[in-house]
């Protein structure tokens, strides 16, 4: 484990020692805490940037879609457990 020193500023670090009290641990476990959420936060945040940039390659290459009213209504059709046909793919719309 390595150190580092985090300057808080006073107001701050009233509320990071508050709120560490209200939630019963220590400031430093609040802080450390707070730190791997926003860290997992972005990771998950990047990944998901990168299914959606890879989803829309595969679209722009294939050159086909399905309009969202369209695969909403199938979709909406499926879970009330009526029959839907499968709405096919067209030429993308630009």
């Amino acid at each position: 484990m390595t150190t580092t020193t985090i300057r808080l500023p006073e107001t701050l670090k009233a509320r990071v020692a508050a709120a560490a009290k209200r939630a019963g641990t220590t400031s430093h476990s609040f802080i450390l805490e707070a730190i791997a959420e926003k860290a997992d936060q972005e990771e998950r945040r990047a990944d998901f940037n990168q299914i959606a940039e890879e989803r829309y390659a595969r679209i722009v290459a294939a050159g086909k879609t399905i309009p969202w009213n369209e695969m909403r209504g199938y979709l909406e059709d499926r879970l009330a457990g009526r029959k839907a046909k499968r709405p096919s793919a067209r030429k993308l719309a630009r």
